[in-house]
């Protein structure tokens, strides 16, 4: 199925909310990672044509990880989903809490569509707020608590059967993305697919 139509059935007209326009076996999908907000630029994001700017940092993220992936098929194969919790592009240098929740909704019928998850990354603090959110509103409870995220990465945290998993952004180019931050966020990628490959 398509995830943007999917999500348009249930939550009508996006307007300005950009959504992922792939086909996906919804099933077959074992970890979502949830990165900070859509580029400006929608050509330059994970499912677009040519996706340089989010997918060739992730595709060398993924790869830093030992894993074999040429292209976001690869990922999707490997049954792994990317994705951006806010779906605007932002306003400011800040994402403002107007702007996350407006893509809330969005954000958690998104994360509805796949019944076999077992793992959620969460990259980045806006990612970690957001799921937060989501989570909060059912449970009352945060599904990971506030901290430095090289503190609290290697926590094994749960919602319910799901591994949740706090990391780094993954856009922004390597060059962007301090050494020691792209070493933690492949450790990260090789922690989570070993959990959904067992």
């Amino acid at each position: 199925m398509n995830i943007k139509h999917a999500m348009k059935e249930t939550l009508g007209d996006a307007g300005d909310i950009r959504l992922n326009d792939v086909e996906i076996r919804f099933e077959s999908i074992r970890a979502v990672m949830i990165n900070e907000v859509v580029p400006e630029n929608p050509e330059d994001d994970f499912y677009a044509d040519p996706g340089e700017l989010y997918l060739s940092t992730a595709l060398a993220l993924f790869k830093k990880a030992g894993l074999d992936v040429n292209g976001i098929q690869d990922v999707l194969d490997m049954g792994i989903y990317v994705t951006n919790a806010v779906k605007t592009p932002k306003a400011e240098y800040t994402i403002s809490k107007s702007e996350m929740e407006r893509s809330l909704p969005w954000l958690e019928k998104e994360l509805s569509l796949f019944p076999n998850v077992r793992v959620i990354m969460l990259m980045g603090d806006v990612a970690k707020k957001m799921f937060n959110q989501i989570v909060k509103s059912r449970t009352k409870k945060n599904a990971v608590p506030s901290g430095a995220t090289y503190k609290i990465r290697q926590t094994p945290f749960y919602v319910g059967d799901k591994r949740i998993m706090p990391s780094y952004i993954i856009t922004g180019g390597n060059i962007l993305i301090e050494k020691s931050k792209c070493t933690m966020i492949a450790e990260d990628i090789q922690t989570m697919y070993n959990l959904i490959k067992e």
